[in-house]
Formats: structure tokens, C-alpha cells, sequence
């Protein structure tokens, strides 16, 4: 999705002009990740609703209803909302049908692990995708890392399990949510590598992608849905005709599909280094609020392992970004690593 962009070149505009267009994107790119993030914390962690994978049914619904109305308004106002075709092909459907599979898994086990976590410890609790990056990359598409990366991820796992050993001294861990996050982030990893497969089949069109990954969850969303048994919940919900409720349902689905948007813009306006140089320090402020937000009180130790984690994440983005300078890196690597910041940032 575009809106018409000026016809200027941007090296023709003045500096005080792009900078202020990149402190809007960066400071956009932040308030949707960080809200998205509360907002679901808020759905998940709701008592009285125990139906993770309902609110996550539904925020692929509200992802599906969004890109109907935006192809309608593309057609409507062609010269100001660019969106593609999304006629249904049974075919694309089919052959999207295993990236769908790991993308369920992907969101599922994020929203679990934030459910049993919170906010405070998520960032730590999914840290270990980069890891998986590179042990996927070894074992499937045999794909080297150098010493460097591999230090780097060192210190995540450090940071990662120095973190556990902290939540489990305050009395706070939860080994349940530690295990969705290990599994969110070899889905992560898994769906990067996936994506790169099936991109080809609508026409390396990632909102094509989107709508054809969102509509399939759904249809399986439904009978899992039912053998979880969290239809009933939602049924004896006493806030489901609550349009307090609904509007809070909404608003995460159009969060969950907003950040796909600004960080497209946040990567287009700076670069995918500097989109995670960003998306760490989007990480670490969401954990100070989150903190602070709950007020609680924690070791030099635990933020040590939250440092470790950041510092590792954005090293090992610099090494990677200084490996790619060296060599010439194919157009599907580089559209590869730019999805994968996306998934990062969407969960």
C-alpha cells in the first residue's frame, strides 16, 4: 500500500524537510509498536476471557476487512491510495498454505508468550529469533555466519538466559510463556525463509501476501478455535456485547496491520539497518514503560540481561549490515531481510 507519493526527488528536498519526515516516520513507527504491544497485553491478559487464539482469529479478520476497504478506496481515489488487486485465485491460496502454517504458529505463540509474560520481560521472553536466523540459515539453505555473528548471538543467548534465571529469582517466571517464546521465534525465522519461497507466487506483492496469508488463517483459525474449546469462553463472555470491547478488538487488528505499513515507511525513509538499530531501541523504551507501568522493581541483573539482549540484536545487525557492504547482495536477500524486520516489529 502507497499513498501518492510528490513527484520531487527526495535528494532535492532540504534537509530540515527530510529530517522532519523521518523523525514523523520514526516517531509513528514507535507509537504503533509500542501501543500494539500494551493493547494486546490488555486483550490477553483479560481474566475473564481466556481466548488468546480467538483475539488472534479476529485481528486477522479486522487485516482481511482492511485491505477490502483499501482496495475500494483505490479504485475510488486511484491517484491518491495505491493498492493491488486481490481477486481470489484458489491456486495462490494453496501454494501460501504452508507459509500460513508457521505464520499461525508465529502469531499465536507471540500473543501466548506475551499473555504469560507481559510486557516488562517480551522483549527477552522472543529474543532467541536472530539465533534461529542463523541456525536455519546453516541447516536449510546452508548459508555461513561469520565468527562475529555468531559472538553476537552469544551474548543473546546470554542476555536470554540470564534473564530467565532473574525472573525465576524474583519468583515471576513463567517456564510456560518461555517456551511459546522460543517457539515464536524459530516461527520467526522459519516464516522469513518460507516468505522468501512463496513470494514469487503473488508477484513479490507483500500486501497481496498478506491478504492471501490473513484470509487462509482465518479458515483455519475456525476449527482450532473450536477444539480449544474457546468458542464457549467467548460465548460466556459477560463483556461480549460491550462495544468497549469490540472497539479494543478493532483497534489491535488495525494496529496488527498498520505496522506493516510504517515499517515499510520507516525502512523506505532510512535504511533496514537503521529500521533495527530503531526497532532496539523501540524494544528497550517499551520495557522501561512497561516497568514502569506496573511498578515494579527489578535487579542490576535483569536489566543487565535486557541490555545484553538489545546490545547483541543491534551488533549483530551492524556485522551483518558491514558483510553486505563487501559483497553484492541479490534483490530477494535484501527483500528477505527487510520482511523479516517487518515480522519483528508485527509481534
Amino acid at each position: 500500500m502507497a499513498f501518492s507519493d510528490t513527484t520531487r526527488s527526495e535528494k532535492d528536498e532540504p534537509f530540515i524537510l527530510r529530517a522532519t519526515k523521518i523523525a514523523v516516520v520514526v516517531t509513528l513507527y514507535w507509537l504503533i509498536s509500542i501501543s500494539m504491544v500494551f493493547l494486546n497485553n490488555y486483550l490477553l491478559d483479560n481474566k475473564e476471557l481466556d481466548a488468546p487464539v480467538f483475539i488472534t482469529f479476529f485481528q486477522c479478520v479486522v487485516t482481511v476487512g482492511l485491505c477490502w476497504i483499501l482496495k475500494f478506496l483505490s479504485k475510488l481515489c486511484p491517484g491518491f491510495v495505491d493498492f493491488p488487486s486481490l481477486k481470489f485465485d484458489f491456486r495462490v491460496s494453496r501454494e501460501i498454505l504452508p507459509l500460513t502454517v508457521v505464520f499461525i504458529g508465529m502469531i499465536t505463540f507471540n500473543n501466548l508468550c506475551l499473555k504469560y509474560v507481559g510486557v516488562a520481560f517480551y522483549t527477552v521472553g522472543r529474543s532467541l529469533s536472530t539465533v534461529f536466523n542463523v541456525l536455519l540459515s546453516y541447516a536449510v539453505l546452508k548459508q555461513t555466519t561469520s565468527l562475529y555473528a555468531v559472538l553476537c548471538c552469544g551474548v543473546i543467548l546470554g542476555g536470554f538466559w540470564l534473564g530467565v534465571d532473574q525472573e525465576s529469582v524474583a519468583g515471576s517466571l513463567s517456564w510456560t510463556g518461555v517456551v511459546f517464546g522460543v517457539v515464536a521465534s524459530l516461527c520467526v525465522s522459519l516464516n522469513a525463509i518460507y516468505t522468501k519461497k512463496v513470494m514469487p507466487v503473488v508477484d513479490g506483492n507483500i500486501w497481496k501476501l498478506s491478504y492471501y496469508n490473513n484470509l487462509n488463517a482465518i479458515v483455519l483459525f475456525i476449527p482450532l478455535i473450536a477444539i480449544l474449546g474457546e468458542l464457549k469462553s467467548v460465548l460466556e463472555f459477560n463483556r461480549l456485547t460491550h462495544l468497549n470491547f469490540w472497539g479494543m478488538m478493532i483497534l489491535g487488528g488495525v494496529f496488527g496491520f498498520a505496522i506493516g505499513y510504517v515499517t515499510a515507511l520507516q525502512i523506505k525513509f532510512t535504511s533496514p539497518l537503521t529500521h533495527n538499530v530503531s526497532g532496539t531501541a523501540k524494544s528497550c523504551a517499551q520495557t522501561v514503560l512497561a516497568v514502569v507501568y506496573s511498578a515494579s522493581s527489578k535487579s542490576a541483573l535483569w536489566w543487565t540481561s535486557n541490555m545484553m539482549v538489545l546490545v547483541g540484536s543491534s551488533a549483530y545487525t551492524w556485522v551483518k549490515g558491514l558483510e553486505m557492504k563487501k559483497v553484492e547482495v541479490p534483490p530477494e536477500t535484501e527483500t528477505t531481510s527487510s520482511l523479516k524486520s517487518k515480522e519483528d516489529s508485527m509481534v
